[in-house]
């Protein structure tokens, strides 16, 4: 790390700022959190160790508990600097603000992140998508396709993906890790 760079900071941290959410690049987590650090901003990435195979050993790793998101407590003011993080993606907006999370959640998240560390084992991170929400593939083929949530079942979504000017459209079957919510489709175009 430079010093010299980030000393001409225009912007203090304060204890009260709100806790945002930022969407990374696929496995940049851990980057974007040493990025964070390294500028002096507070952040959380919640990481719980998982046991991988391999064909000659077995090893612990630790692996976001939210793939593709990091916590990091911002203000307004606060947000150009996000541009000098590499890996950071977007912050996560609703109605083009950025959507803050309480502090309670965060707590709340980090006494379960350390309850799996100290346990081993604990349930794993479900999307909390609703019908009728707008959402983008991520992953997969579908990478980049937006469409309107029809059905949540288990680990499945099922979008509908159209064109409303016509009346017509395709139902799309993916994995509900494979997708995130965006802003209205409408309004994002």
């Amino acid at each position: 790390m430079h010093p010299q760079r980030f000393k001409s900071r225009d912007y203090t941290l304060n204890e009260k700022s709100p806790w945002i959410a930022l969407y990374t690049r696929s496995r940049h987590e851990k980057r974007v959190a040493r990025g964070l650090d390294e500028r002096g901003f507070e952040h959380y990435l919640p990481l719980v160790p998982i046991v991988s195979q391999w064909h000659d050993r077995k090893k612990t790793v630790y692996w976001p508990l939210f793939p593709g998101y990091v916590f990091a407590r911002l203000t307004q003011s606060n947000l150009p600097a996000l541009h000098t993080v590499p890996g950071i993606v977007s912050v996560v907006n609703v109605t083009g603000v950025p959507a803050t999370i309480p502090d309670n959640e965060i707590d709340n998240i980090r006494m379960l992140a350390k309850a799996i560390a100290l346990t081993g084992s604990g349930p794993k991170p479900e999307v909390l998508i609703s019908e009728g929400e707008s959402v983008e593939v991520t992953d997969g083929v579908f990478r980049g396709v937006q469409g309107r949530v029809l059905e949540h079942r288990s680990s499945r979504i099922t979008l509908h993906v159209g064109v409303s000017a016509i009346g017509q459209g395709v139902r799309l079957d993916v994995s509900e890790d494979s997708v995130r919510i965006v802003a209205d489709i409408a309004e994002s175009r």
